[in-house]
């Protein structure tokens, strides 16, 4: 079998996981497809020099549609404060289009150290959430929360996910209720996906040494395959929710990460 299209077949699958996975336990896609595709990239030729930045490109653009989704359930519910969104909006442009070029001047085992590292907090994360009390409280001036918006976008793109697990305790911590900084994180995950990957579609347009059925550094075969099964099976993880152990499963799916960052990181 052509291996361009055993790794579409297998991205079939992987994205039917992230999908139920996201639904059952409300993580990011990134955590698991990243990994999956630093493993499964090699089969079509994509060089250890290269095999990082595709693998979270791919990723982030992979988080378009689902992002699209969950921002739209979440304004029908007026979850998101648009004031503020609005606020944010550009820095959050700016970041993500800037990621795909920062992450170009990042040698590859540089790139994949530091989302090991970044894995294994988003586990920690997991098991030990950190929350902040909303308050009634001024929100910050306008260029602090450019500025943040600019280096959590960086951050964000740089590591193929949407962002929530650093927007939400920052919006706490600026005294959102907890329902409005999720509806915000959910806004500001389709244009960090959006415009993150438009920077690495940019940002590798020209890379010498990339496979046929890329796009930049997206790796299109392995997008579609991803897409196709994980909006799919996003639905069926959430009704799973309700009848699954989800505390015990985040648990283990934790340690699962903290292993993966670890190997990726001894690599």
């Amino acid at each position: 079998m052509d291996s361009m299209v055993l790794v579409f077949i297998s991205c079939l699958a992987l994205g039917a996981f992230i999908g139920f996975m996201a639904g059952l336990l409300g993580i990011g896609g990134g955590v698991i497809a990243v990994p999956a595709l630093l493993i499964l990239l090699p089969s079509i030729g994509f060089s250890s020099e290269i095999l990082p930045h595709v693998a979270i490109a791919t990723s982030l653009a992979a988080i378009i549609l689902t992002s699209l989704s969950s921002a739209q359930a979440h304004h029908r519910r007026g979850n998101i404060p648009w004031p503020i969104f609005k606020t944010m909006l550009p820095g959050l442009i700016l970041g993500s289009i800037c990621s795909g070029f920062i992450a170009k001047m990042i040698s590859a085992e540089q790139l994949q150290l530091i989302f090991a590292f970044f894995i294994i907090l988003m586990a920690i994360q997991m098991v030990f959430p950190f929350r902040v009390a909303a308050e009634n409280k001024p929100l910050p001036s306008t260029l602090f929360l450019f500025l943040t918006s600019v280096i959590i976008a960086i951050i964000a793109a740089l590591m193929g996910i949407g962002g929530g697990i650093l927007l939400i305790p920052f919006l706490s911590w600026c005294g959102l209720q907890m329902r409005n900084a999720i509806g915000f994180s959910s806004a500001s995950g389709l244009f960090i996906s959006l415009f993150g990957s438009l920077g690495y579609v940019v940002a590798g347009w020209q890379v010498s040494g990339l496979p046929s059925g890329t796009l930049g550094y997206v790796y299109l075969p392995a997008l579609l395959g991803i897409v196709i099964t994980s909006v799919l099976m996003a639905p069926l993880g959430v009704r799973a929710a309700t009848h699954w152990p989800t505390p015990i499963l985040k648990r283990i799916f934790a340690l699962l990460l903290i292993v993966t960052g670890i190997k990726l990181a001894l690599t």
